[in-house]
């Protein structure tokens, strides 16, 4: 039955990815075309979404908009999980004293609000695709590094590791040849779970002008520029906002669902 649960988020997750690779193939207009003769135009057989303030094509600028939220995600997701990763891994490892240091140092970051930080960062750095990268970056790996430290104390205990160390393998070889793989399934569900508040956070910080700007189709962006027309054209912010829903929902999903997959294999998640 938990097998049966991965259907859903599975689906979802390959439609995302197959609509971002194929974005330019799939739009059935220009996404940039402005047509001010068809401007507010209701959902109709020729826009499945209708068109926005400047006549564009709501459908084609939501499916190019796909590329650049799932982009945004999986470069701050691997970038955190990176980093996150190592760090918990020699933190939890290393000597008492490096990993006093370092969580020490985790202590202080945790001390401030995570969305207060990134909001603060982001508006420091500007309004910017590569910015917005760095802001969701800046405090992303912390729960990673709490996590991976966690199990790597859990694990560098257990038999296969004195066994390890018994043969004479060098520290290097047993943390990333028996300790990081046994890491592996617990940070993939962290990273699909990421994902979900990842593009969130992102399309957040573009509707408050602190993302990705200009004429180029982001979903958050697209709702920002909805909010003003609720009243004569509720598609503009509606539509974007189901495809952020979608997309949240899509690897919460997933992450649940690896989870108790994974619990049902004997893992647990502190």
């Amino acid at each position: 039955m938990k097998k049966y649960s991965l259907i859903i988020p599975a689906v979802l997750l390959v439609i995302l990815v197959l609509t971002a690779l194929f974005a330019p193939y799939l739009t059935p207009h220009d996404p940039f075309a402005q047509d001010l003769d068809n401007r507010f135009m209701g959902p109709c057989r020729a826009y499945l979404m209708g068109t926005d303030d400047l006549g564009r094509c709501i459908f084609s600028r939501l499916i190019l908009g796909t590329r650049v939220s799932l982009l945004i995600g999986v470069a701050v997701v691997s970038i955190n999980t990176i980093i996150g990763t190592l760090v918990g891994l020699i933190s939890g490892f290393g000597h008492k004293i490096i990993d006093s240091i370092m969580m020490g140092i985790i202590d202080i970051l945790l001390a401030f609000p995570g969305a207060i930080l990134t909001l603060a960062v982001a508006g420091i750095l500007g309004p910017g695709l590569l910015n917005m990268i760095i802001a969701l970056t800046v405090l992303g790996w912390v729960s990673y590094a709490r996590f991976v430290r966690g199990m790597v104390l859990s694990l560098k205990e257990r038999e296969f590791v004195e066994s390890a160390r018994c043969l004479r393998f060098g520290n290097v070889h047993i943390l990333f040849k028996h300790i990081l793989p046994n890491c592996l399934g617990p940070i993939v569900v962290l990273s699909s779970m990421d994902m979900a508040g990842v593009i969130l956070m992102a399309a957040g910080l573009s509707f408050l002008g602190l993302g990705v700007q200009g004429s180029f189709p982001e979903w958050g962006l697209m709702l920002n520029q909805g909010k003003d027309y609720l009243r004569i054209a509720p598609h503009l912010a509606t539509c974007p906002g189901l495809a952020i829903m979608v997309a949240a929902l899509a690897f919460n999903l997933l992450g649940d669902g690896l989870r108790d997959l994974l619990q049902g294999e004997g893992v647990h998640f502190n």
